[in-house]
């Protein structure tokens, strides 16, 4: 009669998979990861869409140009500029801000300003404007950053 040694037969089972103490371990680690990249991820997007409209107001100044080049003044485009160009942005999708010409009628020194609409994610990121001469500026409170560089995107 032969015996089976029951502790060699259980010996040659090869373990596989992961332990609940490594699973757990992973998951730590992507939350950590998840918690550090995730508030980065959020700041480029309003980076992004601030640009975006900054780049959109850039379009309107030179289609501001282009139209007083073509009629002779800027009185003879003041109400066309407006109907075509003081709306909400983006055209498509959730508005995220109101745009507006000033002065009116429109002069030599105009200036286009684009305020976050309430309840955005927008809201707290700061109004924009740019005026005839090129001059970018984010005005956010008290604090405003002006330029013709990129430094109002900071």
């Amino acid at each position: 009669m032969s015996v089976v040694n029951k502790t060699s037969k259980y010996s040659l089972i090869q373990q596989r998979g992961f332990t609940l103490i490594e699973l757990m371990i992973v998951v730590a680690i992507i939350g950590v990861l998840a918690a550090i990249a995730y508030p980065s991820y959020q700041q480029y997007v309003l980076k992004t869409k601030r640009t975006d409209m900054m780049s959109e107001m850039q379009n309107i100044a030179s289609e501001i140009e282009s139209r007083k080049l073509a009629q002779g003044s800027y009185n003879a485009i003041s109400a066309d500029i407006r109907t075509d160009f003081a709306i909400e942005y983006p055209r498509q999708g959730t508005a995220l801000y109101d745009v507006t010409i000033n002065p009116d009628p429109l002069t030599a020194q105009w200036s286009i300003n684009a305020t976050p609409k309430v309840n955005t994610q927008m809201a707290n990121d700061g109004s924009l404007s740019l005026n005839n001469q090129g001059i970018r500026c984010r005005v956010i409170g008290l604090d405003a950053k002006c330029g013709t560089d990129s430094s109002w995107n900071e």
